[in-house]
C-alpha cells in the first residue's frame, strides 16, 4: 500500500511540476528566457 501511494504522490508532483513549467513558458516575455526556461526543466 505504501508503493501505491508513492507512486501516486510522486505522479501527482510530476503533474504539478509539468502545468507549473507550462504556465512558466506561456508567460515568458521572450524567446531566450523560454530556452533557459527549458534548460533548467530538463534537468529535473
Amino acid at each position: 500500500m505504501n508503493k501505491l501511494m508513492d507512486n501516486f504522490r510522486n505522479r501527482r508532483a510530476a503533474h504539478r511540476r509539468a502545468r507549473a513549467i507550462e504556465r512558466a513558458l506561456q508567460n515568458c516575455p521572450s524567446q531566450s528566457l523560454r530556452d533557459e526556461l527549458l534548460t533548467i526543466a530538463n534537468r529535473y
